[in-house]
């Protein structure tokens, strides 16, 4: 019975999942939280992934593992493998004006989305190298080598320290700015025009390639025994498509820290708005993305205002009448990157005294939230994407409001996995792959699926668009 570990380092931990590299089945897991902020040393995520494996039991018992990262995040490394600097993460915005010039320079947004299928705004790697050339040229100078955080992760627990060896693979490289997921290829030239200078990027591996094997004795206690087969890795949304099983039709909606809905496809998005990332997927495939800023964090904020436990946060949003009485929440709260309004704040609008109630802005905030991500819905259809059903994950997918309510917007059938660490999950099968070598990933049955269904709620989405029309139209 081979074991295989999946590592998922998001922005706010580390976990790592032990599984069965038959079957799936679970057999430990651990965790280790991450530093808050939007700027992190990337060594904070090596501690935190040798502590989640620690907590896991170790897993100097596995036969592969493969880290599932955050995508986007900038690390920088100097001609001796040291950092630079602290990575920027996904979730910085200081380069939204970079992301501006940088369209502009290559002729505008259709261009960048013909070139590499994404158009730049803060998030995306590119856009933080510009700004890293412009406020920091003595890090530039000291930059031998760009990568981003599963690949700094992968690339130490290799262990040789040789930039030669830092690899990456299209799923994570697809969101850089600089990769074309439709050719397979790097375009240096924009790395370039960002950064002013070339540097050393990952090798791209392909979805059941290996990345090397474990240095002895480099995550304790246990981790990958000497010898361990260290799959290619990949970003969390791809790892979370790939944990989750989706196939072509599937939308996976994931709600966390960002709001994504991503859909497996058999080609290629090159969206002239910007609005779909037309990023590749982990299986060979393609994954177009529309990621928002503002998920779980308005749940939170809005039961923290309401001065409630998200338990009853739930009851009160659903003692609520859909629509909420006209209560309309566009929940900007942290700016927006779909619409890319980096610098916008979040509006309550329709407020009466008749829907002034605790139990109405509940309900106008998971309206409003799910309301951004049925915007992501519309944007892939708009691409041509098969959007037949909908796959809800993530910590906003337990909360029993957003379950219920999630069919009545986003106008489809929803199936709610059960709860689990799909990206770690989708990391630990990416292992399982390698080990095997073989042409497809293993088929694993992760958990009982609950299908929810609902008729859409009469006029929301249209007074919705009215009040977020209202902040795009601002100067």
């Amino acid at each position: 019975m081979p074991l295989v570990a999946g590592v998922d380092s998001s922005t706010q931990s580390c976990k790592v999942v032990v599984r069965d590299a038959e079957t799936g089945a679970l057999v430990r897991s651990g965790s280790a939280p991450h530093p808050e902020g939007t700027e992190v040393d990337p060594a904070a995520w090596w501690n935190a992934l040798r502590l989640a494996a620690e907590r896991a039991g170790g897993v100097d018992d596995v036969a592969a593992i493969s880290v599932a990262g955050q995508q986007h995040g900038m690390v920088c490394l100097s001609e001796t493998g040291s950092v630079v600097r602290p990575a920027l993460l996904w979730n910085d915005t200081r380069s939204a004006d970079a992301a501006v010039a940088l369209i502009d320079e290559l002729g505008g947004a259709a261009a960048w989305a013909d070139a590499v299928g994404v158009v730049p705004v803060a998030s995306v790697t590119v856009t933080k190298l510009r700004w890293l050339a412009e406020h920091e040229p003595e890090s530039v100078a000291r930059t031998a080598a760009v990568c981003l955080p599963h690949d700094y992760l992968t690339w130490r627990l290799r262990g040789d320290g040789d930039l030669a060896s830092l690899t990456t693979d299209r799923g994570d490289a697809s969101g850089t700015g600089y990769y074309a997921a439709a050719t397979g290829a790097y375009r240096t030239d924009l790395l370039t025009t960002a950064l002013g200078k070339e540097v050393v990027l990952p090798t791209v591996l392909g979805p059941s390639d290996t990345a090397g094997r474990v240095a002895a004795g480099d995550v304790r206690p246990g981790s990958g025994r000497p010898g361990a087969v260290i799959g290619a890795g990949t970003g969390d949304n791809m790892a979370a498509a790939l944990g989750v099983g989706a196939e072509p039709g599937d939308v996976v909606v994931s709600i966390g820290t960002s709001g994504t809905a991503f859909a497996v496809a058999d080609k290629p998005s090159a969206d002239p708005l910007g609005l779909v990332a037309g990023f590749a997927d982990a299986t060979g495939r393609f994954l177009p993305l529309v990621c928002t800023l503002n998920a779980a964090r308005v749940l939170d904020a809005s039961a923290r205002m309401l001065g409630v436990d998200h338990e009853r946060f739930a009851e009160l949003a659903l003692s609520a009448p859909p629509g909420a009485d006209g209560l309309v929440l566009v929940p900007y709260l942290e700016g927006e990157r779909t619409p890319n309004l980096p610098l916008a704040t979040g509006a309550l609008h329709g407020l009466r005294l008749a829907n002034a109630t605790p139990a109405h802005q509940a309900r106008a905030a998971v309206e409003g939230m799910l309301c951004g991500l049925a915007d992501a819905l519309d944007a892939l259809v708009a691409q041509d994407v098969r959007t037949d059903r909908v796959l809800l994950i993530g910590g906003g997918a337990r909360s029993a409001a957003v379950r219920r309510i999630a069919p009545t917007v986003l106008g489809r059938p929803v199936l709610v996995p059960e709860p689990g660490e799909y990206v770690a999950d989708g990391a630990a099968r990416q292992a399982a792959w390698a080990l095997t070598g073989t042409d497809n990933p293993p088929r694993w049955r992760l958990g009982s699926v609950d299908r929810v269904e609902g008729d859409p709620t009469p006029g929301l989405r249209e007074r919705y668009a009215e009040a977020r029309d209202k902040i795009l139209s601002r100067p």
